[in-house]
């Protein structure tokens, strides 16, 4: 059994790594500070318990042990036990899911790593919302994309808002950054993948018919502006989705949803 440690007191150093998460400027989650990966609910939790970020902590309340207990089993993992008041004491707020973890953030996944192996990627340039982004990664784990690549101007995948819009899938599909962009679509290339960019121009081929590679890279970028026409000029194909007439464009973890869900279709 995981240990269980009464905390009574918020001002307690021991849960220091849980505390301020609501101030802009003291996040433990952000890079420049302790840059922590905080996961929020009992099934965020358990998926980073069986991800590479190795929780440190645990932070909760009573009732939210037990579902968790399996999980920790022969970890040496303490469980902080706190009542809500104190927990939202600790955090800055009240917390509804009653538990968090903490976990320090590995070395980063090189882009070789997370596509060996991979058919289907997606490449994000200026996607820099962070709950559209915790949403293309659920999006990605449940439609079967391997990797997620990251160009410029992205924002940090690892922010509590993002696991948290995820379901804590961030954690377990793989990432990384490229290292030039968009020079960096160049590994892609070398390694077979069909570079597609995902625009609304009704000059664009169909997406249904656009992928025809073994390997397929779907490039997405922010709402708004989209993908920069240098960015287009690098990939091999531009691609639309249909849309009804009035409609110019779809929230981008929609776009990526239908294109992971077109590929499953027609690979």
């Amino acid at each position: 059994m995981a240990e269980v440690i009464d905390i009574d007191d918020p001002a307690d150093p021991r849960v220091d790594d849980f505390r301020d998460l609501s101030s802009a400027d003291r996040r433990p989650d952000l890079p420049g500070r302790k840059g922590l990966v905080i996961a929020e609910g009992v099934v965020v939790v358990q998926r980073m318990l069986g991800s590479r970020f190795t929780p440190s902590a645990l932070l909760g309340v009573g009732k939210r042990y037990e579902p968790l207990a399996g999980d920790l089993a022969g970890r040496d993992i303490p469980y902080y036990r706190a009542s809500a008041e104190v927990m939202a004491e600790v955090v800055g707020f009240h917390l509804n899911r009653g538990v968090l973890a903490v976990a320090p953030r590995p070395a980063e996944l090189t882009p070789a790593e997370v596509l060996d192996g991979a058919r289907t990627v997606a490449v994000l340039e200026g996607v820099n919302d962070h709950e559209n982004l915790g949403s293309m990664f659920r999006n990605a784990a449940g439609l079967g994309a391997d990797a997620v690549l990251f160009g410029d101007r992205c924002a940090d995948p690892l922010y509590r808002r993002a696991v948290r819009v995820s379901m804590g899938h961030v954690l377990r599909v793989p990432f990384a950054q490229l290292p030039s962009w968009p020079g960096g679509l160049d590994l892609l290339r070398e390694r077979g993948f069909q570079i597609i960019a995902l625009t609304p121009d009704p000059a664009a081929v169909n997406l249904a018919t656009a992928m025809t590679g073994k390997r397929v890279a779907l490039l997405l970028g922010a709402e708004g502006p989209g993908l920069t026409e240098e960015a287009m000029r690098a990939t091999d194909v531009r691609a639309r989705i249909p849309m009804s007439p009035g409609t110019d464009s779809l929230n981008v973890a929609t776009a990526a949803a239908m294109a992971f869900y077109e590929r499953v279709r027609t690979s």
